[in-house]
């Protein structure tokens, strides 16, 4: 942030200062440089550019941040998603500042902690279609299949006509593909090494 300012700052002095060869015009040329710079700053908010990260005590009330920390130094951890936003409520009455999320929820965040101005892009993120079923292996790996959907041969749960694991009169508890019981606290560890 302070290279950009820097930057900056050196192409509007090349801009704002012709070169001349007369030295006693030089301290004059130069406080006139200084004068047109610093109005050219007060206009240019570079606070409020989209992207720009900094402590939330350097921002204003009602500007729209994403990638904020709950602890200084930590992180970036809340609103990280495509497409959502938050928003800064109210100045810090001390050391906080609120903070309302996209699901209305209003939290008080440290006033030294880091957000990123703006949205995170590509909202329509959701709503993109996958062409094939390879593309889905691509994104999530290969799919599951229920063992609900299985022959006997391949899974205990097997497949009946309600198509459930232990409707009826079965009442069977969560089984592996190998027929070991598991869920409902069943205890997988042998009970000498429990003692």
């Amino acid at each position: 942030m302070a290279l950009c300012r820097f930057r900056l700052a050196s192409s509007l002095i090349f801009k704002f200062f012709p070169p001349s060869n007369t030295l006693c015009s030089f301290s004059s040329e130069i406080q006139s440089v200084k004068e047109k710079i610093m109005n050219y700053m007060a206009h240019l908010d570079i606070n409020s550019e989209i992207g720009s990260c900094m402590p939330l005590a350097a921002m204003r009330i009602n500007t729209i941040i994403h990638n904020i920390e709950v602890n200084p130094g930590q992180g970036g951890k809340l609103v990280r998603s495509v497409g959502i936003l938050a928003k800064i409520l109210k100045d810090p009455t001390g050391r906080y500042f609120l903070v309302r999320l996209l699901s209305g929820d209003e939290k008080l965040i440290d006033t030294t902690c880091r957000a990123t101005i703006g949205l995170v892009s590509n909202p329509s993120h959701e709503t993109k279609k996958l062409r094939k079923a390879r593309q889905s292996m691509w994104l999530r790996g290969r799919p599951v299949v229920k063992g609900v959907a299985m022959n006997l041969v391949d899974h205990p749960y097997e497949r009946g006509e309600g198509r459930s694991k232990n409707s009826g009169s079965h009442g069977r508890t969560s089984l592996t593909p190998w027929g070991k019981p598991c869920k409902s606290s069943y205890k997988t560890a042998s009970p000498k090494k429990r003692k």
